[in-house]
């Protein structure tokens, strides 16, 4: 075989189709892929509890990268560490403050499998509900006690670039926040300095693997810095410009098999298990 390498897996718009499944022709390249000794692992801005599936779909047994850096565990190994780092509540409150002025729809808090809602709003509880964590409604300067995992906030389209560019003038040294891809507007804030590329590389150094053997796929914005550290690193067909731009290669796109087909050539995988 090749040097052993580790694979990154972002989820949606990656390796999960549209359907949010991952393909028949995906499973059975990332399984050729571990049979060949490489370590398959996810790196997803979701929590672990909406993951967790596909974890377990994958028969996956390495640490997982969560929350875009913000959680990374070893669902398998409880030994391995538990790397959590959260916001500043007292800052989140400050945010809550300001984006109720600019009449956002909702803010969202988590702590790791908590959740908590500014306002009631069936459409994001479809959202949240996978896996059945713990959910509250309720101003969030009042329940919120503990420092949360991540924030959400769900503007108007029209004010979304208005709230970030508050979030970078005031709050660029205590956080980080991205955008959501379609058909959302979603705002999403971790601590400063947090994103998929520091999870990963806490992983490679645990299996002892360089960055010229890390192999990244991805397709939006939350996905830069792990496009950027990783030796190979992937760009979805479907991915956003400013991806493809960065990116070491372009792939097919998540409806086309791109992972299965760079995995493939790249890695020299037989065709047939």
């Amino acid at each position: 075989m090749t040097k052993q390498h580790i694979i990154a897996l972002d989820l949606d718009g990656t390796l999960l189709k549209d359907d949010k499944t991952i393909s028949a022709k995906s499973k059975e390249v990332l399984l050729k892929a571990k049979q060949e000794g490489h370590i398959v692992m996810i790196a997803t801005g979701r929590p672990f509890r909406s993951s967790a599936m596909y974890y377990q779909e994958l028969g996956l047994t390495t640490p997982i990268v969560n929350f875009n850096g913000a959680f990374v565990h070893h669902p398998l190994d409880e030994g391995w560490g538990t790397y959590h780092t959260p916001m500043d509540l007292k800052i989140v409150k400050d945010i809550v403050e300001v984006s109720e002025e600019f009449r956002v729809k909702n803010i969202c808090a988590e702590v790791i499998d908590e959740v908590y809602f500014h306002y009631h709003d069936e459409s994001l509880l479809d959202v949240f509900s996978m896996g059945t964590p713990n959910i509250e409604t309720g101003d969030l300067r009042r329940i919120l006690k503990s420092d949360p995992t991540s924030i959400l906030i769900h503007p108007d389209e029209e004010v979304a670039q208005k709230i970030r560019k508050y979030l970078s003038d005031v709050h660029a040294e205590v956080i980080d926040h991205r955008k959501w891809g379609a058909p959302w507007h979603v705002i999403e804030l971790v601590k400063s300095g947090l994103n998929k590329a520091v999870g990963i590389q806490r992983v490679a150094k645990h299996y002892n693997i360089p960055a010229e053997r890390i192999i990244a796929f991805g397709d939006e914005d939350n996905d830069f810095e792990m496009i950027e550290y990783a030796g190979h690193g992937i760009a979805m067909g479907n991915a956003i410009d400013q991806l493809k731009n960065i990116a070491n290669q372009v792939t097919l796109s998540n409806e086309e098999d791109g992972i299965a087909l760079y995995l493939e050539e790249v890695l020299k995988l037989n065709k047939a298990l």
